[in-house]
């Protein structure tokens, strides 16, 4: 039978709460109890066990009322007959809110359990961007089960220790979360390799002895040192948790004995100044260990976590870690965001822990607006779990933490989306970059930008960071969506007209609408009828899920042999349509080539010569090519492949080079591949405006003595062997 009162099993609540919120605290233990009756853990224990012992590790994070009532009751909406409006109603809209971000989402059909577990994330991130305090609620909860985790079965107990690795853990990380963090990671290390676990522990065990002299001697030459400079300090010994030092040699492949014969020592001082004085003495006691220094106090980390790091060459010749911190500096490092998330204390204003926190919990709320699905989400989330951050500078000295692997496109779409979507170039360090560099801490990025620019698919594989590759993805999806609708509308259009259609002289026809468009009586007939709406219909017909002369004999009520007995003008081709609209890589038309349309589905209109070998077959079949012919304003150069084989002489290449931009050509891309004998062969890819341009270049190329053979290629059975040359 649990206890009436609560208060006396969690002291620490009852010294910081008022009488009022301890009253309440005791209401809502007393309606959880209730509705937990009857219902017991998997070790047996009453169910009103965990969430008191929930409440209780909030309690030890002075966390405010609503978040321990609302730890107390985290479980009835899942586990009993109690709805949110039943809490709202006893405890207040706030609490209500708290339980339902941390309530799972069992009661919705899924088709997997992966995609509920991705669904549940989702939503639980979503609530923790609008209340931390879910959060932390969720983190609490997660850290009892892991505690009692035995009591589990065991692939039960795999699947949790796992999921607590790759999400639990590196939020606790992320909001600065040191001890849950570190406790969640140990637990979910001895589930999921017992064996390891006890092979580090008893090496850590064992080591120890060995090491105490030494961390001995190292301390007190530091407190002499200190004492020395009259700096008042607290030093204290560090050691790794066993997980830590697992994933260490894992990562870097090191032995145990090299990862633990590492010395770590925590110095704590009064204030800032006194931190850099510290570093100065270590550094004149010691000396540096060569870019082993991070100052993490003037460039903190996201989460708020701020100290200055130094590695020493100790005595013997053994690394010395040091870390040097305020007492502020380590009460954030320990209890991070909840150590300032008082909701008790009214203070509207946000520390820079809660500022930068807010942020990246709002950045969520951007990333799920840009992913198809939850699964999708979950997965970007991941990416910006990680603690490894790198910082660079904006051109006016803002400093933008990113995740360790983060390229200029990320840092674009940090600083905003239009910045990232409009991206044409970037500056690092005052030099012209491609967009996929790697940034480097202490770089100094400018992005340059242009109204008519857009995303490039190309983007997303190098994007690092879930919110750039859920903008780029977003952005592509859009714009191809746009495109395929415009490209619907002229493939509509030129069936319609092919059929005779002129809404003035078709039934539902109104006078004055363009020739060859459907009216919109005819659409809203269509609809009627069970097709989709004019937008998505025009859409399906771009990617080739619909055929356009379908679709417009049921707009027209026409009848199909109408399109051999009526001539339409072919659809003109620019070159610059968009993604909707592609030049077939395996045929590379250029303007001159008599070209053909193919729509393939989910790619819109793909234009072909006549002489492909792709298209040969879709020949005779009428509904799976499209009449086009190249626009007299053409908007783009042209990629054209050259295979040119020349006598071995110097200076052939420069030669050849300087022929091709004589004629106004620029090179793309050049590749050589020796032939036997005297003979190379070049294959080049530059850009024309036309077959004429071509025809130019190649008699250009053809005057030159040491050219032997000049071809252009159009199959990918004529490029050049991978890996040749």
């Amino acid at each position: 039978m649990p206890p009436a009162d609560p208060l006396p099993m969690l002291p620490e609540a009852a010294a910081y709460l008022s009488e009022a919120d301890q009253s309440a605290f005791v209401r809502a233990y007393q309606y959880s109890a209730a509705a937990h009756e009857g219902q017991f853990r998997k070790g047996g224990a009453p169910y009103i066990t965990h969430p008191l012992a929930v409440a209780g590790i909030l309690a030890s994070w002075h966390l405010d009322a609503q978040t321990l009532i609302a730890a107390l009751l985290h479980d009835v909406v899942e586990d009993t007959g109690i709805s949110s409006v039943d809490i709202a109603r006893e405890f207040g809209k706030p609490v209500a809110q708290l339980v339902d971000g941390v309530t799972k989402l069992d009661k919705i059909h899924f088709e997997d359990k992966a995609q509920a577990q991705a669904e549940n994330f989702r939503k639980m991130l979503l609530a923790m961007a609008r209340d931390v305090r879910v959060i932390l609620i969720k983190l609490a909860d997660r850290l009892h089960n892991m505690r009692t985790l035995d009591a589990m079965q065991p692939d039960k107990v795999s699947r949790i220790a796992q999921e607590t690795l790759e999400i639990y853990a590196p939020i606790a990380n992320r909001l600065g979360l040191n001890k849950v963090y570190q406790e969640l990671e140990d637990i979910a290390f001895v589930h999921l390799h017992p064996g390891r676990y006890k092979v580090i522990e008893k090496a850590v065990k064992s080591a120890r002895g060995n090491r105490k002299e030494v961390v001995d001697k190292i301390k007190a030459a530091i407190e002499a040192k200190l004492l020395d400079c009259k700096i008042p300090a607290q030093i204290r010994g560090r050691e790794k948790h066993l997980y830590s030092i697992y994933r260490k040699m894992q990562e870097k492949h090191l032995a145990f004995s090299e990862v633990f014969d590492i010395y770590g020592f925590r110095i704590v001082v009064e204030n800032a100044r006194d931190c850099y004085l510290t570093l100065g003495a270590l550094h004149a006691l010691y000396k540096p260990i060569p870019g082993k220094f991070k100052d993490y106090i003037a460039i903190p980390k996201p989460n708020g976590y701020q100290s200055l790091h130094t590695t020493l060459f100790g005595p013997f010749g053994a690394p010395v870690e040091v870390q040097i911190r305020t007492q502020e500096m380590h009460r954030i490092a320990e209890a991070g965001v909840a150590s300032h998330w008082l909701y008790k204390t009214g203070d509207t204003s946000l520390s820079e822990v809660q500022r930068k926190t807010h942020q990246w919990m709002q950045s969520l709320l951007d990333i799920q607006a840009d992913s198809r699905d939850s699964a999708e989400f979950l997965e970007h989330i991941k990416v910006d779990l990680f603690p490894d951050e790198v910082y660079v500078f904006t051109p006016k000295g803002r400093i933008v933490a990113l995740t360790r692997g983060a390229t200029a496109i990320d840092f674009a779409y940090n600083v905003h989306t239009d910045v990232g979507n409009h991206c044409v170039g970037v500056k690092i360090n005052s030099e012209f970059m491609p967009l996929s560099t790697p940034l480097k801490n202490g770089d100094r990025v400018e992005i340059l930008t242009s109204e008519s620019a857009r995303p490039n698919p190309a983007w997303a594989h190098f994007a690092h960071t879930g919110k750039a590759r859920a903008h780029i993805r977003s952005a592509l999806k859009n714009t191809h969506r746009h495109e395929s609708e415009q490209l619907g509308e002229q493939l509509l259009d030129q069936a319609v007209r092919a059929l005779g259609g002129t809404p003035s002289g078709t039934p539902g026809g109104t006078p004055g609408d363009e020739p060859g468009s459907a009216s919109e009586s005819q659409w809203e007939r269509y609809q009627k009828e069970g097709g989709r709406n004019r937008a998505d219909t025009l859409a399906d017909i771009g990617l080739g899920k619909k055929l356009a002369f379908v679709v417009a004999r049921q707009l027209l009520a026409k009848d199909h042999d109408a399109l051999a007995r009526n001539h339409t003008g072919p659809m003109l081709i620019r070159g610059a349509e968009g993604i909707a609209v592609r030049l077939g890589k395996c045929c590379h038309p250029i303007p001159g080539d008599p070209i053909i349309g193919q729509i393939k589905k989910d790619h819109g209109l793909v234009i072909h010569t006549h002489d492909c070998t792709q298209v040969r077959h879709y020949r005779d079949d009428p509904e799976k090519w499209v009449d086009v012919a190249w626009s007299a304003e053409l908007d783009k150069l042209f990629d054209v492949r050259l295979r040119i084989i020349v006598a071995n002489q110097r200076g052939v290449l420069a030669k050849v080079a300087t022929a091709i931009a004589n004629e106004g050509s620029d090179i793309d891309n050049v590749h050589m591949e020796e032939e036997a004998g005297a003979y190379t062969s070049l294959f080049f890819t530059v850009s024309v405006q036309n077959r004429l341009h071509l025809s130019r270049l190649m008699r250009a190329l053809r005057g030159l003595q040491e050219v032997v053979r000049l071809q252009r290629l159009k199959s990918k059975l004529e490029e050049p062997r991978v890996g040749a040359g």
